[in-house]
């Protein structure tokens, strides 16, 4: 057949995969081997047309009966994705060969082809191959549940290339690693001058604890208009500002901060222009489930799953409906199915669990808490999940325990804090309790959002009890301006007062309590207390004193 022929046979297989026509590409390539003589270039795109079409096992078959697995690295990572798509993992690593890699992800290839691949240079900006082979290693280790080397083959593909952006989002969104641990990863890659903005993205998509001010100049980079004539060398030669996964981000930010309106209305207006951003999603549910938005989460469920009825997010929005609206056993139910679907989740396991710990059901709670613990260990709310737990049914060494383990993973989450001042207060350590919730009040980012105002009230309640009553009535105050509609808060302010001796002031704060929550015992029976007072008060005061109240004898 003439050179001429086959190359428009050629260019008819490529055309054919380039509009996803996988039949045809599948008939015209194995036309085209035959007619060539078995190329190996031709058996290459042949390959590649029955992986596209999803003929994995035929595809093997032909790169083994060929001999070609052996003499490319292109068609050995071929024949590996082959038997990863039919779950076939120790195969697949036994397909990619030996290689170690140490803690950092640092390789030692013991094949002199695969080290060629991952330390030459590309001239054309192409993803390393070497990188994609160690992004399969990782998968490969993942799926057999040995996460320790999978975080290695995952950290050495990013070092492999940064392009690899499967690997960051194994490694962030999997909670592989801790903040500091992510912090040194990016710290350690080794971006071009003109990848600035690509190095920029990975940091704020990274964990963002105690660094707002470090990620929102991030953010203000990555979203500045480009002015040509001060444009410097190593600055974003672009605005990205109106970018969705820029805008994700900033959203993600907002939610850790625990700004859930802006967060939900930040989302929302994502999802009206890509009403499918699954980066997305989950901000969008959380961000609704604390706001108590049940028809937006119902909404958003049932499309969710009519579009994506096997992706975990969209029984997770169901499982959230349903916590929502305090139906637990509907939401254990399918969070149970998000995990089940895909185990790597984490929103759906900690949701699991809180569905149980919302009906006291303590150690089933405890065992997915447990399960998030060994899945996302670079994450500290399962940890903290646990120490609240312990915390709640009273067993505080245990709670100490976790609730420091959560704090030695992130040690700038104000929840962890404000969770040490409720044990420290339980073991009545009123010293130490002052000082965790000033630092959880501390770390909390400015200005206070409603949000907060239980770590006011907690600290409040602190303060009383070390007889600081001027400061104890200052942070009720603060915390009745975060929340007004407060009963507790008020009956707690009143009684400060009442310990102060000022049962006047008692009096109208109980009152405001009993106007927001008419049946409060507490505060009926201190309300009674202090009208007693008051009016022994009154009948022991002079003649004189009496008349002034305006109440004189006639």
């Amino acid at each position: 057949m003439r050179e001429g022929e086959v190359e428009k046979l050629r260019a008819v297989v490529r055309d054919c995969l380039g509009k996803h026509l996988y039949s045809s590409a599948i008939f015209f390539a194995d036309k085209l081997a035959t007619l060539a003589g078995n190329a190996t270039q031709d058996l290459y795109m042949q390959a590649q047309a029955l992986y596209l079409g999803k003929q994995y096992r035929r595809a093997l078959h032909l790169l083994r009966r060929h001999h070609l697995v052996s003499a490319d690295l292109r068609f050995r990572y071929l024949a590996a994705k082959c038997l990863e798509e039919v779950k076939e993992w120790d195969e697949c690593l036994a397909m990619l060969g030996d290689g170690e890699v140490d803690e950092e992800g640092n390789v030692q290839m013991t094949d002199d082809q695969d080290t060629e691949f991952l330390d030459r240079d590309v001239e054309e900006r192409e993803i390393n191959i070497g990188a994609a082979i160690c992004l399969l290693r990782g998968r490969a280790f993942e799926a057999l549940e040995n996460r320790a080397r999978a975080l290695r083959w995952f950290k050495a593909a990013l070092k492999a290339d940064p392009y690899c952006y499967e690997a960051f989002e194994h490694l962030v969104d999997n909670h592989m690693l801790t903040s500091d641990e992510e912090a040194s990863l990016l710290y350690s890659l080794k971006f071009d001058p003109e990848d600035h903005w690509l190095s920029l993205l990975y940091s704020c998509r990274a964990k963002k604890y105690g660094q707002l001010a470090a990620i929102e100049s991030k953010f203000v980079e990555l979203e500045r208009e480009p002015d040509e004539s001060q444009l410097e060398d190593d600055s974003v030669g672009c605005s990205l500002k109106d970018n969705n996964d820029v805008v994700a981000c900033r959203a993600d930010l907002l939610y850790h901060h625990g700004e859930f309106q802006r967060c939900y209305d930040t989302t929302k207006a994502l999802l009206e222009k890509d009403p499918y951003h699954l980066t997305c999603m989950p901000l969008h549910i959380g961000a609704a489930l604390e706001l108590g938005r049940k028809n937006e989460l119902f909404l958003r469920a049932h499309n969710l799953v009519q579009e994506y009825p096997n992706k975990a997010i969209a029984w997770f929005a169901v499982g959230c409906y349903y916590y929502c609206i305090r139906q637990f056993d509907h939401a254990r139910r399918y969070f149970c199915k998000a995990t089940t679907l895909e185990g790597s989740f984490a929103p759906a396991w900690l949701g699991f669990g809180n569905a149980y710990a919302a009906q006291d059901e303590s150690d089933q709670a405890m065992a997915a808490y447990r399960t998030a613990a060994r899945l996302f260990a670079g994450c500290h709310l399962p940890a903290l999940c646990i120490g609240m737990e312990y915390l709640r049914t009273n067993n505080l060494n245990l709670a100490e325990q976790f609730l420091m383990q959560a704090k030695s993973i992130c040690s700038t989450d104000p929840v962890v804090y404000n969770e040490l001042g409720v044990m420290a207060f339980r073991n009545k350590d009123y010293e130490a309790a002052a000082r965790w919730l000033r630092k959880a009040l501390s770390l909390a980012p400015p200005p206070l959002t409603e949000a907060w105002e239980p770590t006011v009230v907690n600290l409040a309640h602190t303060l009383r009890k070390l007889k600081s009553y001027v400061e104890a009535i200052s942070m009720y105050e603060k915390a009745l301006a975060l929340y007004p509609k407060g009963a507790s808060t008020y009956a707690a302010l009143g009684f400060t007062h009442h310990l102060q001796g000022s049962t006047g002031k008692a009096i109208d704060f109980y009152h405001k309590a009993l106007g927001l929550k008419s049946d409060d015992t507490f505060t009926a029976e201190m309300l009674t207390t202090a009208l007693t007072e008051e009016c022994t008060r009154l009948s022991s005061a002079p003649d004189s004193q009496f008349f002034s109240l305006g109440v004189g004898l006639p």
